[in-house]
């Protein structure tokens, strides 16, 4: 059942329950014909989900702050928040198979409820139904990393070597066999991230010699340090002060 919700508890009722389950808002107002149209597809939609869509009701004449916070310009106005930002929206009263459609796209899918499980074997499945996903792809090298399957975990990550995260993982495995890094890389397994970055960022230092790196020459050493180090930044928020301060560092080593 549709929850109404104002200025005061619309942070609560959408932005932070919208981190656990997608919350549809309808902006709409007492005198609007389509709005009320539009309603009982809505309300429809989210009870055939049994609570995996939530449905929330804004009416705009009461909260016209809201209204210009997400810049509604014409109502029934449709938005879908998922982790506290707005992730699809329509204006109109629509059929009610769109309207359908529009609460099936904020469902997760298969390959989503697969990576949400972790295992292995799950994770093979999700990447076998999305081919095309990168984050699967790294979660599954990262689970054949942990058991020393390190030709499969590179087989995982192959298709995607523009992804900084898939790149740093390959990198990290050339890495590893080359007998370099393995201080940071195991920094990094204990869940040590800035330890890890620290000891990847002395790896990058230039030296006079370089014992046990397997035929690396100095230019292939140094590009793979530094997609792992950008593969680890990947999963940080760029704004962080944190991920600024290593991304300056890492500049400053590449000179």
């Amino acid at each position: 059942m549709a929850i109404d919700v104002t200025e005061a508890t619309f942070d609560r009722d959408v932005i932070e329950l919208s981190k656990q389950t997608p919350v549809v808002v309808d902006f709409w107002a007492e005198w609007c014909g389509p709005c009320k149209a539009l309603s009982p597809a809505l309300e429809a939609a989210e009870a055939k989900r049994g609570g995996r869509v939530l449905l929330a009701k804004v009416d705009v004449d009461s909260n016209q702050a809201l209204g210009g916070r997400y810049d509604v310009q014409g109502i029934p106005a449709v938005k879908a928040f998922r982790n506290g930002a707005v992730v699809d929206e329509f204006v109109g009263a629509v059929p009610p198979a769109r309207v359908e459609a529009f609460f099936d796209s904020l469902l997760p899918s298969q390959a989503d409820e697969l990576l949400e499980k972790g295992d292995e074997l799950s994770l093979r499945e999700a990447a076998e139904l999305d081919p095309g996903r990168a984050d699967i792809a790294v979660r599954l090298g990262r689970a054949r990393l942990e058991r020393g399957a390190e030709e499969e975990a590179l087989a995982a990550v192959a298709s995607h070597p523009g992804d900084f995260a898939a790149a740093g993982l390959a990198a990290r495995v050339k890495l590893s066999r080359a007998g370099i890094a393995a201080e940071a890389f195991a920094a990094l397994d204990r869940g040590e991230r800035d330890g890890a970055l620290d000891a990847l960022l002395v790896e990058l230092e230039p030296r006079s010699e370089v014992n046990g790196d397997a035929g690396l020459d100095p230019g292939a050493r140094r590009e793979l340090l530094r997609q792992a180090i950008i593969g680890v930044l990947s999963e940080l928020d760029p704004g962080a002060p944190e991920a600024r301060a290593y991304r300056r560092q890492l500049a400053a080593a590449l000179g």
